[in-house]
């Protein structure tokens, strides 16, 4: 990382400092009469400084935005029942960069809309595997603007069922949610030929657990899987 002088990184942080308020700003007013704007500020924070250690920073803000949205959904979800009328999934893995974003990025091509998808890590990396983000494009899956993120209470909370992947003794347990472990080979560290059967298991896997929950593939869902 190159060296800064003092004055540069002031002005660094004033940089994320007013992008925040900016995030800030958007989202209390977005979700006015449902949160107040302390709550949206004490998110907006915490999901920052969770995502510290993303490894291109100037884009930090920007995922924060994007955390930040999702948790407060599933804080909705948690404290008012807002979103009961779609399943709420979470996909846990221990660095969220390979099989959790996977498995997120095909019931949300598959389910599209009718389903809330979430994924977590309980030590995310700094970036997705770029083999796992090349074998997802090649069967029309983009994943390639997601990012390694923790879990948090809420979202937890929030799920209907908890999809985890290795994670063990780390992953979180809450009563009253439904958790299913999937015994599915790591990608990490692993070429595009050998990503690929794990690809298709975890899509297979996917169209599986969407069975159960009473929910069919989207027009484009299909075409995607089809493509396997």
């Amino acid at each position: 990382m190159p060296n800064r002088t003092n004055g540069e990184r002031g002005e660094i942080e004033l940089d994320v400092e007013y992008a925040l308020r900016v995030v800030i700003a958007e989202l209390a007013e977005q979700y006015r009469g449902q949160f107040n704007a302390e709550t949206v500020e004490r998110f907006v924070r915490d999901s920052y400084a969770s995502l510290r250690h993303a490894r291109i920073q100037q884009f930090v803000p920007v995922l924060t935005e994007r955390f930040t949205k999702d948790r407060l959904r599933a804080l909705a979800k948690v404290e008012s029942g807002v979103g009961n009328q779609i399943p709420h999934v979470l996909f846990l893995c221990v660095h969220n960069a390979g099989r959790s974003q996977m498995a997120a990025g095909w019931m949300k091509q598959l389910a599209g809309d009718r389903v809330a998808v979430y994924s977590g890590g309980s030590e995310p990396s700094d970036a997705l595997n770029r083999a796992v983000v090349e074998a997802m494009a090649e069967v029309g899956v983009d994943i390639a603007q997601e990012f390694p993120k923790p879990w948090t209470d809420e979202v937890v909370r929030a799920a209907d069922v908890v999809v985890t992947m290795g994670c063990g003794d780390a992953c979180p347990v809450f009563p009253g949610v439904r958790y299913v472990d999937w015994e599915v080979e790591d990608p990490a560290g692993q070429s595009v030929e050998a990503v690929r059967p794990i690809r298709d298991d975890l899509g297979a896997r996917v169209e599986g657990l969407m069975a159960e929950l009473g929910i069919t593939a989207t027009a484009a869902g299909s075409a995607a899987a089809g493509g396997e």
